[in-house]
């Protein structure tokens, strides 16, 4: 099996991970806080697509999908473009809020095609290249995905908690 193929099936446990949490959930329920303050399932799953889409954008080389493909606009949020939802406060967070599992899932699946079409495509000499050289050791394209997978599987799991919560609270 190669690199990009394990990268490939883990980037699709995130899908089915999000998928999941927000099947069903009414718009109201995306952006209700358990307990007040607390994350809500629309802006983990908003965060989580932003990160990976600005991630793997750059090493892909590309626009992001947030920007190039119009989500931006459609969400309609009054934050900068270049916002993933990194180090948000409470009422930004609360500022988030998604119109409808509809939206989220077309964002979210518009992203996850992309990251798909770029693990096809690169090598295992891609995997290798340094994208930032500000960490010791410098990142490299593999550390970088690595990370994103990770970071998006964390934030998946946190959002069907939250979806738990919602339901049975």
């Amino acid at each position: 099996m190669r690199t990009s193929d394990v990268l490939v099936e883990g980037f699709g446990r995130i899908k089915e991970a999000v998928h999941e949490a927000v099947d069903g959930l009414s718009a109201q329920e995306l952006s209700r806080q358990v307990p007040e303050g607390a994350n809500t399932v629309g802006w983990l799953v908003w965060h989580l697509t932003r990160v990976q889409d600005d991630h793997v954008s750059e090493v892909a080389g590309r626009e992001q999908a947030w920007t190039e493909d119009g989500w931006a606009d459609r969400f309609g949020l009054p934050l900068d473009t270049a916002d993933t939802g990194y180090g948000h406060t409470a009422e930004q967070m609360a500022s988030v809020r998604v119109a409808s599992v509809a939206d989220l899932l077309g964002y979210y699946d518009a992203v996850h095609g992309r990251t798909l079409a770029y693990l096809e495509r690169i090598g295992e000499d891609d995997i290798d290249r340094v994208v930032d050289k500000a960490w010791n050791p410098p990142v490299t394209v593999g550390v970088r995905l690595i990370s994103v997978l990770a970071d998006d599987l964390q934030h998946a799991g946190q959002a069907a908690f939250v979806r738990g919560s919602l339901r049975d609270g």
